[in-house]
C-alpha cells in the first residue's frame, strides 16, 4: 500500500539502479507512450514528491508515475527472473547494461517536459519527505476549511503531501481523536503537533521494510494512567506493528476495546478507515463489519 514512506523507497531504489547510466532498453507499455523509446539516453535521477516518483532522463524529458494502491517498480540484475506479478500487468521496463527496472500496476504514466513537472505535481502542499517541507504552511493548508473532517483533510495532497490510508488512521489514533473530527475542532496544542507527528511517523518508515508505528518490540511496564499512545499496552507478547489499521476487531494496544472500522470519504472510492472509540474523541458513523478480504486502501 504505497504511501509517502514507501514511495520514497522506490525512487531511492530506482535512483541507485539507473541514475548516471545509460538505458538500452525502454518499453513504455501504455498507448500514448507506444511509440515512446528512450534508449541512448542516461537517467539522471530518480525523486519522489509525495506520493509521485519523477524519472528524469537525458533531453530535459521526466517519466512521470504514480503507484496509487498498488503499484510498484521493481528492480532486477539483468537475467534474475521477474516477479512483480504476470507479464500483463507491466506497464514499463527501463534497462541498463546491469539492471532493469520493471513497473507494475501503474495507473498513471506519461512523460513530461521537465519544465512541466509542476502539471503532475505542482498541486501539492509540503511534502512530508521533501525539501520543500513546511509545518506551518502544511497546518495552514487543513486549517483553510474547518469543517472538513480531519481524515479527509490528511488525505488531500494539496494540503501536505505524503498521507495515504494507513497513516491516515495511525496519527488520528496518536492525537486521540477520530478521523471524523472536523479539523477546526482539533485542540489547539494537538493541531501544533500534528505536522511534526506526520513527519516523524513517515521519516521513521522511510528506511523499514515494515511499516510500523507502534514503537519498539519491547515496552517497559506501565499504568494506565501513565500509558501514551506510542507505549502499547501489551509487554509479554510481540507488539502489532500498527496501532488501529488492519486490526479491527482485534483489542486495542492500550485500552482493551475492540478496534472499529467504517469507510470514509465521498464513496467514490472505499476507504476503509480504523479507530479505537475509546482513546479517540470524536464523531464517528456505526462501524461496518471487519471482513479479512476485504481491500485496504492505501490513499
Amino acid at each position: 500500500m504505497p504511501e509517502g514512506d514507501t514511495v520514497w523507497q522506490a525512487a531511492r531504489r530506482l535512483h541507485s539502479a539507473l541514475a548516471g547510466k545509460v538505458l538500452l532498453r525502454s518499453d513504455l507499455r501504455v498507448p500514448r507512450l507506444a511509440t515512446t523509446d528512450l534508449t541512448g539516453r542516461a537517467v539522471l535521477e530518480v525523486i519522489p514528491r509525495g506520493k509521485h516518483l519523477l524519472t528524469r532522463v537525458e533531453g530535459g524529458l521526466t517519466l512521470h508515475s504514480h503507484l496509487r494502491m498498488d503499484g510498484s517498480w521493481k528492480v532486477f540484475a539483468n537475467g534474475q527472473r521477474w516477479t512483480g506479478g504476470p507479464a500483463h500487468q507491466i506497464r514499463a521496463i527501463l534497462g541498463n547494461a546491469e539492471r532493469t527496472a520493471v513497473g507494475y500496476r501503474l495507473p498513471v504514466l506519461e512523460l513530461l517536459r521537465t519544465t512541466d513537472e509542476d502539471r503532475a505535481v505542482g498541486h501539492l502542499g509540503p511534502d512530508l519527505l521533501g525539501p520543500d517541507w513546511d509545518p506551518d504552511l502544511a497546518l495552514a493548508n487543513l486549517l483553510k476549511d474547518p469543517d472538513r473532517p480531519l481524515g479527509e483533510a490528511l488525505l488531500d495532497q494539496r494540503n501536505l503531501a505524503g498521507i495515504g490510508n494507513v497513516f491516515k488512521s495511525e496519527l488520528c489514533y496518536l492525537l486521540g481523536v477520530t478521523p471524523w473530527l472536523p479539523v477546526g475542532h482539533l485542540p489547539a496544542d494537538r493541531a501544533a503537533k500534528l505536522p511534526e507527528l506526520a513527519k516523524r511517523l513517515l521519516e521513521y518508515n522511510r528506511d523499514r521494510p515494515i511499516r510500523r508505528t507502534t514503537g519498539t518490540t519491547s515496552t517497559s511496564s506501565t499504568t494506565g494512567a501513565s500509558r501514551t499512545p506510542s507505549t502499547p499496552r501489551t509487554t509479554n507478547r510481540r507488539v502489532p506493528d500498527l496501532f488501529v489499521y488492519g486490526r479491527a476487531p482485534r483489542p486495542c494496544l492500550r485500552c482493551g476495546t475492540p478496534i472499529r472500522i467504517a469507510d470514509q470519504g465521498d464513496g467514490s472510492r472505499e476507504r476503509p478507515t480504523y479507530w479505537c472509540p475509546t482513546c479517540q474523541r470524536g464523531p464517528a458513523p456505526a462501524p461496518t463489519a471487519p471482513h479479512r478480504d476485504r481491500p485496504r486502501t492505501a490513499g
